[in-house]
This record gives C-alpha cells, sequence and structure tokens, in this order.
C-alpha cells in the first residue's frame, strides 16, 4: 500500500492478485479433488459420506475470503484438505449433527392446518365446559407448564385450591370426551 498525501491506495499488482475469479477458484479445487476424494473415503470408509464430505469442503472453502486463501497458498492441497479433515472430525465430535437412516417412513404430510384447527376447536369445546377457575387452572397447569404454586400466586389462590380445580376439570373434560 502506498500513501499519498494521507490516503492509502492500493498496489496495482496487490489488488489484481487478491481478485480472484471463481474460475480460478473452480479450477484449485477441482485440481486436487480426485486425491481429496481418495483420501476421505479411506478415512470414512463410505463413498456417499466421502462425497457429502467433498461437497462440504468446496462449500466451505468458496466462501469469499476463504476461496482468495486458497489460489494464494503455496500448498492448495494441505489447505483444502486441513479444512476437510476439520470438518471431519466436526461430525465425529458432534454425532447429532450427522444425518441417520431408519426404516420408519416419515409422518403424514402437511394437511393444510387441519389438524391444527381440529385440535384447537377439541380444546376450545372442552375448556367451555369448565368453569372459570378450572379453565384457568388447566390453562396455567396443564398447557402453560407452571406449577400448582406459581398458578396459584397468579390467580390469586392457594396451591391446594388450583389443584382442586384442576382435578375436578380434568374429569369434567375426560367425561365430556368419553358421551
Amino acid at each position: 500500500m502506498e500513501s499519498h498525501g494521507g490516503t492509502c491506495t492500493q498496489d496495482p499488482r496487490e489488488a489484481a492478485r487478491d481478485h480472484i475469479s471463481p474460475g480460478d477458484f473452480d479450477a484449485a479445487f477441482t485440481a486436487d479433488m480426485p486425491r481429496l476424494r481418495r483420501r476421505l473415503l479411506a478415512l470414512t470408509g463410505n463413498p456417499h459420506d466421502a462425497d457429502d464430505l467433498l461437497q462440504e469442503t468446496y462449500l466451505r472453502l468458496s466462501r469469499r475470503a476463504r476461496a482468495r486463501n486458497l489460489t494464494h497458498q503455496q500448498h492448495p492441497y494441505a489447505y483444502t484438505c486441513t479444512v476437510a479433515l476439520n470438518l471431519l472430525r466436526d461430525s465425529w465430535l458432534h454425532p447429532s449433527r450427522r444425518e441417520r437412516t431408519t426404516d420408519r417412513l416419515p409422518e403424514a404430510g402437511w394437511d393444510g392446518g387441519l389438524g391444527s384447527y381440529e385440535a384447537s376447536a377439541t380444546a376450545l369445546a372442552l375448556l367451555s365446559v369448565l368453569s372459570p377457575k378450572e379453565a384457568a387452572a388447566v390453562i396455567l397447569v396443564d398447557l402453560e407448564g407452571l406449577t400448582h404454586d406459581t398458578a396459584g400466586e397468579r390467580l390469586g389462590a392457594h396451591r391446594g385450591t388450583v389443584q382442586r380445580n384442576r382435578m375436578r376439570a380434568l374429569a369434567k373434560m375426560r367425561a365430556a370426551l368419553a358421551g
């Protein structure tokens, strides 16, 4: 960088070196891709996992700052391999982030909100059977997850009163569902 009268300007050669085209990055990555895939295949033992890891490495490196680093590396394969191995290590350390296969079929598809609407309508119908104190006890304890003590504080009642109102409400709701 040169300084002229208090302003800094970048040398045109540095600017040309810092500006890389996507084709330069792709060429640098593609040159090392077969060798990297063989290494990842040896480490994972599964061609699908190796391909997924190779793709994740490409995406990680293709971000702007790292793409510039790859093309300016003295040993781009070593740099690429380090990124891939860090991604693999991360998948080993956090197995919950990995995809898992299962024998179960996925849940039924979205029904357009009909199931949610039916559940809300049923809940409202059941709550309408209850007295206001009973409904408040059920909403605070069962739906909001408050303790009997906290629900009692909110309602200005003793915890035993909240428990009794809740028990009566649950009994009424069971009877309404059964009949």
